[in-house]
């Protein structure tokens, strides 16, 4: 994502266009687009601040955050429910379509993710946990 331009290009094309000068030609002015001009100078005259807005960020997980009373009920009844079976009941009972990477995303938010670290330490290592067989000191 492209990097907001500079406060201080900001205020002096808003000053620019307060002072009498049209969008268009501050725009052409400072090296800007008209369409930013536009922009600028109507969001300084409709709250007063001329700062840029916050750029990225996650701008759609309130959806999902309306469920969560829902998304813990189910987890608290089945502890190994997977997030493909989480978005197929959100689905289904409530008509809301999620996939299962934002579920993932939501459960992450709430610190609810599951480690199988225990089922992986049952493997073991294949030959690597053992010292070495058969090494013997000696002059070559």
């Amino acid at each position: 994502m492209a990097k907001s331009l500079s406060q201080d290009l900001r205020s002096r094309l808003i000053s620019a266009v307060a002072g009498g000068m049209s969008r268009r030609a501050a725009a052409e002015r400072f090296g800007v687009s008209a369409a930013s001009a536009v922009r600028w100078v109507r969001a300084w005259r409709e709250t007063g601040v001329g700062s840029a807005k916050r750029q990225g960020g996650d701008r759609r997980s309130e959806r999902i955050e309306t469920y969560r009373s829902v998304i813990l009920d189910a987890i608290n009844a089945r502890a190994d429910i997977t997030l493909d079976e989480i978005a197929e009941m959100l689905r289904r009972d409530r008509g809301a379509s999620f996939a299962s990477s934002t579920v993932w995303r939501f459960l992450d938010r709430h610190a609810m993710t599951l480690k199988k670290n225990s089922a992986r330490s049952r493997a073991g290592q294949a030959r690597r946990c053992r010292a070495a067989q058969g090494l013997v000191g000696g002059s070559a």
